[in-house]
């Protein structure tokens, strides 16, 4: 009977470490993707738009799920800033909050004498708290944030920064840079590679960088006086060799472009010269795995958040593809080298939901983007005034018509055109549903059920052993 009593309190105490997550598989490598506002809705509209309805998307075929509770601490439905942080840290904290503590409050910065955001207005004191990113680089391990979005907005900042408004991004960009005033000294010698848009947070203001540092600090010059290749284009991004540490900033001002135009025939803004988020990851991938000890990479698709906040689901759902096509170079990337992905865990989720819905009963195998057609006639469904409408619509936003009339097929398929909305606002807002996880790899196993988004932080630090 002891013996019995033995082996069952054994298997009860290895169950429950297994539960919780202690006897993960170590994972190597950390590969953590987040489509901005890639809610449920906007995965599924995309993955109908690119694949059809039976098809998948990449991220569909990682065999372990979750859902995500994605509320702040101080509000139903977060912003960027709390719900990645809460991935990053393990914290929950209040909307606008980059990795500080619970009880920070956020404080918006000042206008400097330019007009810029430019003035930290964040008291003395705070408290931070770490991110995975930077327990990663205390264990000798290369790290790496890349995104579509400007460097130093809510999602990458939270990896590398700690702040108590995301919109002190001049500030922000300053925790970046090496040895620097206002170095984040957690960062040891450096996050190894940084991408994305941006570049005036990085640089003086003049009469042609008018969104630029009132400082007069060069901080691109500090990162190259720290050994850094600095690049501007996809050209000089690809030159970049594997022994160095990497910035990349190929937007002068602002985000990249979406994938939409970054492609377009003619290209606009600067999409010629940038590279695509797949072209980014691989580059990230080259030169952090050059690191013995492994690395940990955030993936940022953060221009779909951008176009739901416009209303424009044609731009929302291609940037989402994108952005699977970027989990897809990855997965196959990394099985060159490692083919059961028995070193590298790969997470794919989302920070937070949107209102994007879908209207109908539209018939199977139609465009997603056009207006709704039955799926007993293919004929144009009629409102309860006979007007047509399209089979995306958004909860909320500006395009509320004070009286509805038809919508024709030509007119919704255009790349501009905006979707309807329900509630009219200046901008559409966030959604407050759970969003969807996914992963692969070593320590894959642990992500399942239902998890509040700070649960995340304590499975990736799990899966590296930490």
């Amino acid at each position: 009977m002891k013996l019995a009593f033995k082996l069952s309190l054994l298997t009860t105490l290895v169950a429950a470490s297994v539960a919780n997550g202690a006897y993960a598989a170590d994972a190597k490598n950390v590969i953590f993707f987040l489509g901005d506002g890639m809610g449920p809705s906007v995965v599924t509209a995309s993955r109908i738009y690119k694949y059809g309805e039976d098809g998948s998307l990449t991220m569909d075929t990682l065999e372990r799920t979750a859902r995500i509770k994605t509320f702040s601490n101080d509000a139903q439905t977060t912003d960027s800033a709390p719900s990645m942080a809460a991935y990053m840290t393990g914290v929950k904290m209040n909307n606008e909050v980059i990795s500080m503590a619970q009880e920070t409050i956020a404080k918006e910065p000042g206008r400097d004498a330019n007009g810029n955001l430019g003035v930290d207005n964040c008291p003395a004191g705070g408290k931070s708290v770490p991110t995975i990113l930077e327990l990663a680089k205390a264990k000798g391990k290369a790290v790496g944030a890349i995104t579509t979005t400007e460097l130093t907005h809510a999602t990458p900042a939270t990896t590398f920064s700690h702040i108590c408004n995301r919109n002190a991004q001049y500030a922000i960009a300053a925790q970046a840079t090496p040895g620097g005033a206002g170095y984040n000294a957690a960062l040891g010698d450096g996050v190894d590679v940084l991408m994305g848009g941006g570049r005036n947070h990085f640089t003086p203001w003049s009469t042609s960088n008018k969104y630029g540092r009132v400082d007069g600090r060069n901080l691109l010059t500090e990162f190259a006086a720290k050994g850094y290749t600095v690049a501007a284009t996809k050209a000089e991004m690809a030159a970049a060799p594997s022994g160095k540490k990497f910035i990349g900033l190929y937007s002068t001002r602002s985000h990249l472009e979406y994938e939409l135009d970054r492609t377009a025939t003619p290209p606009l803004g600067e999409g010629a010269t940038q590279p695509s988020l797949s072209e980014m990851t691989l580059k990230a991938i080259d030169l952090l795995s050059k690191n013995t000890n492994g690395y940990f990479l955030m993936v940022e698709g953060g221009r779909i958040d951008h176009a739901l906040h416009g209303i424009n689901a044609k731009r929302a759902l291609t940037d989402t593809i994108a952005f699977d096509d970027a989990v897809k170079a990855a997965i196959a990337k990394i099985r060159e080298t490692d083919p059961k992905l028995e070193n590298t865990l790969i997470v794919v989720t989302a920070d937070h939901d949107h209102t994007l819905a879908f209207n109908g009963y539209g018939k199977r195998g139609n465009n997603i983007l056009d207006i709704n057609r039955g799926y007993k006639d293919n004929q144009p469904s009629k409102d309860a005034d006979g007007n047509t409408y399209t089979t995306l619509v958004f909860g909320n936003g500006p395009n509320r018509p004070a009286l509805r009339s038809n919508v024709d097929s030509a007119t919704a398929l255009k790349d501009n055109y905006l979707q309807e909305t329900g509630v009219r606002l200046a901008s559409e807002t966030h959604g407050g549903g759970d969003v969807k996880l996914l992963a692969t790899g070593a320590g894959a196993k642990t992500f399942k059920g239902t998890l509040d988004n700070t649960k995340v932080f304590d499975l990736l630090k799990a899966a590296f052993g930490f």
